[in-house]
């Protein structure tokens, strides 16, 4: 008598052959980042936005945003292989959305962030990336304080923002002379 998951079992061992074997060789675990470039330092974005501490807040999210991806490790400013400057350009509060069963209440914002991020080369003296602008943008629910819930939208809008930092980080093209 047969067994009933003899199919599946065989299925998952030829595509283990398949992966391990060579089909998936050109396909490398590690960073494509030199082992000399891998560090980076942050230093806080300059913030030209009317939102407080935007700058600050940016900056705190592009560092936990190199951390949790784990290639580079964070550096003070004279130290660091990379750095990493931004300006906060706008952070800005968009149209609301209104809740019919609250009387027309509005019950929520959106929040968009947009900011130029440069990426200087500390070991060459390049700017590898010059002054990219990147955008994001969240909802905020301002269901009982508007205060708490557009603090809670900037850390994600930021949030959004660092990690598309940090994966054009990780992109770069480094070659002998640094990124092309």
């Amino acid at each position: 008598m047969r067994k009933p998951f003899s199919f599946c079992a065989a299925a998952l061992w030829a595509l283990a052959l398949v992966v391990f074997s060579g089909c998936g060789a050109n396909y490398s675990w590690r960073s494509n980042v030199p082992a000399a470039m891998r560090t980076v330092t942050v230093p806080t974005f300059r913030n030209e936005s009317d939102t407080q501490e935007a700058g600050a807040i940016a900056a705190r999210q592009v560092l936990r945003e190199i951390q949790r991806e784990g290639t580079f490790k964070i550096k003070a400013q004279g130290e660091a292989a990379l750095e990493v400057q931004g300006t906060i350009v706008s952070l800005e509060t968009g149209g609301g959305a209104f809740d019919r069963r609250a009387g027309l209440r509005i019950s929520g914002h959106e929040i968009v962030a947009q900011a130029n991020v440069s990426i200087i080369d500390k070991m060459n003296g390049k700017v590898l990336v010059e002054s990219k602008l990147y955008s994001a943008r969240t909802t905020s629910t301002s269901a009982q304080d508007g205060t708490t819930a557009r603090r809670d939208a900037t850390g994600r809008v930021m949030e959004d923002l660092a990690r598309q930092i940090v994966d054009d980080l990780l992109g770069l093209n480094f070659g002998k002379e640094g990124a092309k």
